[in-house]
């Protein structure tokens, strides 16, 4: 499918990435489809939008549209078969293969034909996914990194059997939308996410083992390297639980104990410090 064949964009999951993606296709023109299971999740994710449609404006001035504009644009509904009309569907649920797997197999049926399926994912394979479907030349990854509307790369995904079509029609409606796609193949984590993701646990097992305190990791990376935000800072931005979930596939793929998770990220995770979404992580937001 070409880019200017879709229309209408689905997208699932009202947590952090799907708020961000229906942000970024609303604000470039696209009638969107927000779905979740949970109506309070909806309520949340409408004010989001609202917020960060005010916020973002004065970061990037050349982004006009206010948020009466962009949410005019976007239905927020719990009826997952509200996406029969969509042309692309970007599905953002939690790193949980069950979840993921229930949700494909019910998708696959009521989206049509030609409707291409992008998964944002931390790090699961999208070669697994496709096989959940009965168009695996039409799933391919599409890693956007947040918040969505201010990034200007995603991370696109081929997996072994994403058609040449899609990957075209995936980066040509990026570009549509004011993005840059860069295809990478299929493997756990991907490139962004398997170096990132054994930077912020090694610097959870920096902050575990008393080397240096939180705010002291941080401006090391960003003084020292340039970076935007330090890995803690990036792991409160993620999210503690995902971070986690991360590590867990990028373990189970590989085999490798690099990728074994610190002992403090799971007991903050059990504990509920999620990081920005929860009001604290390794720093505070309440």
């Amino acid at each position: 499918m070409t880019s200017e064949l879709v229309q209408h964009i689905g997208v699932i999951g009202a947590g952090t990435m799907g708020v961000g993606v229906s942000h970024l296709f609303a604000q470039a023109g696209f009638p969107v489809t927000l779905t979740d299971i949970s109506n309070a999740a909806l309520d949340v994710a409408r004010k989001k939008i609202a917020r960060n449609a005010m916020t973002y404006r004065m970061l990037r001035p050349e982004q006009t549209a206010g948020p009466e504009e962009i949410l005019s644009r976007i239905h927020l509904t719990t009826d997952v078969n509200a996406l029969q009309n969509s042309d692309f569907v970007v599905e953002n649920a939690t790193e949980d293969w069950g979840i993921k797997e229930e949700i494909y197999r019910e998708i696959d049926g009521i989206c049509p034909s030609h409707c291409i399926f992008g998964v944002n994912t931390s790090a699961i394979s999208i070669t697994r996914v496709a096989a959940l479907t009965l168009r695996p030349g039409q799933v391919v990854g599409t890693h956007f990194m947040n918040p969505a509307p201010l990034k200007r790369v995603v991370e696109v995904i081929r997996g072994f059997h994403t058609s040449e079509e899609t990957l075209k029609g995936t980066r040509d409606l990026l570009s549509r939308a004011g993005n840059e796609g860069i295809v990478v193949n299929d493997s756990a984590g991907f490139v962004t996410n398997r170096v990132m993701m054994l930077t912020v646990n090694e610097a959870v097992c920096l902050l575990e083992e008393g080397v240096a305190t939180a705010p002291e990791i941080d401006r090391l990376f960003k003084d020292c390297f340039g970076h935007t935000m330090g890995p803690l800072e990036t792991c409160d931005l993620i999210g503690l639980d995902t971070v986690l979930y991360s590590l867990d596939v990028l373990y189970d793929s590989f085999n490798d104990p690099k990728y074994r998770p610190s002992q403090l990220l799971k007991k903050m995770v059990y504990a509920g410090q999620h990081g920005q979404k929860s009001g604290s992580g390794f720093y505070s937001y309440c």
